[in-house]
């Protein structure tokens, strides 16, 4: 029989630091700059966010997140044969934060007497905020060639240490967190679930306008190390393919829009969710909403809102999820699960 991969398991995690919109507006105006929470709402749907204090790593979070997603799947950290973590912000230049997160969760198994993932291959997909979409895509494929066979797939962030606090139209729109799946290989079952298609694309002719233009050459920093962004074009891009993505991953499981039970989207803006909705002919009530208290986690903001789902009781076995994504690079995707 052929395989298939299976989420059995997800887990996120999020820094206890948590600011409003009125603490936005506190730090902006020390600064000498205006934004109002009213501003950030209309335009973004966001209401709060969240940043870790110094020394706390995307490897922390990820860890967090995964030992959260192991215990949902009722694994054991040493069953774990592949590491996939998708990040814009690593932990150094290298190795990859995936390979210091299998060391972080071989430390925590050791606790525990257990052994923990030393041996899996562990790497990194950066992809910025269709990160976990390429990560799951990669992780499912290999899954279904039999070179693993229980992955752990994590988006993890530290995005304020990217962000111009002197840029008011990009400081707020940003947080920290991760989110993780443990996805497993199994021989068909015919309950149907598992990933059932994927689609997933790149056009760097837009590279400039999302981007973090700077690089470490000879012991400094060249360039500009902070997060600059043209929104109109992001957004402008954004509504367009996310729409093509999902029709397109939805035409390769034989599915049309009427068979999503829900659909799970990066984590932006809520404009341009409400503008994928509607062009899916899906009502809101069907779209998973996280951005209002998390902001824009990047890669991991589709792991963090689909383990908010699966544990407020959204999401239910045997439900149609569509993921979708979009970020810089400019990087876009989809991934289709039966739950």
């Amino acid at each position: 029989m052929s395989l298939y991969a299976r989420i059995t398991g997800t887990g996120s995690a999020l820094p206890p630091k948590r600011l409003t919109n009125d603490d936005m507006v506190t730090l902006l105006a020390a600064r000498g700059l205006q934004t109002s929470d009213a501003w950030i709402v209309e335009r973004t749907g966001i209401r709060a966010r969240h940043f870790v204090e110094p020394g706390t790593d995307a490897s922390d979070l990820a860890v967090q997140a995964s030992l959260r997603a192991l215990q949902a799947a009722g694994r054991q950290p040493h069953e774990v044969d592949l590491i996939v973590v998708a990040t814009s912000t690593p932990d150094m230049v290298f190795p990859s934060t995936a390979s210091i997160v299998q060391r972080k969760l071989h430390e925590a198994a050791q606790a525990q007497g257990d052994q923990g993932p030393i041996g899996a291959p562990a790497f990194d997909v950066q992809a910025v905020c269709t990160g976990f979409i390429y990560a799951l895509t990669v992780a499912d494929a290999l899954l279904r060639t039999g070179t693993a066979r229980c992955a752990l797939v994590v988006g993890a962030e530290v995005f304020s240490r990217l962000l111009n606090f002197d840029d008011r139209t990009t400081c707020v729109l940003f947080g920290d967190g991760a989110g993780a799946v443990v996805l497993e290989a199994a021989e068909h079952d015919g309950s149907g679930a598992g990933i059932l298609a994927s689609d997933i694309h790149a056009d760097g002719r837009h590279t400039g306008i999302l981007c973090v233009p700077g690089t470490v050459a000879g012991g400094q920093v060249l360039g500009d190390p902070l997060l600059r962004m043209d929104g109109q074009a992001v957004f402008k891009l954004a509504v367009g393919v996310l729409e093509e993505t999902a029709r397109a991953t939805l035409a390769k499981a034989g599915k049309t829009e009427a068979d999503i039970d829900w659909l799970i989207p990066h984590q932006a803006n809520i404009r341009i969710m409400q503008s994928t909705a509607r062009k899916l002919r899906l009502p809101m009530e069907r779209v998973v909403v996280t951005v209002d208290r998390h902001g824009n986690t990047s890669a991991a903001s589709i792991p963090l809102a689909l383990d908010h789902a699966v544990r407020a009781g959204q999401v239910r076995p045997g439900q149609l999820l569509l993921l979708e994504g979009v970020g810089a690079g400019f990087t876009w995707g989809a991934v289709l699960v039966r739950y």
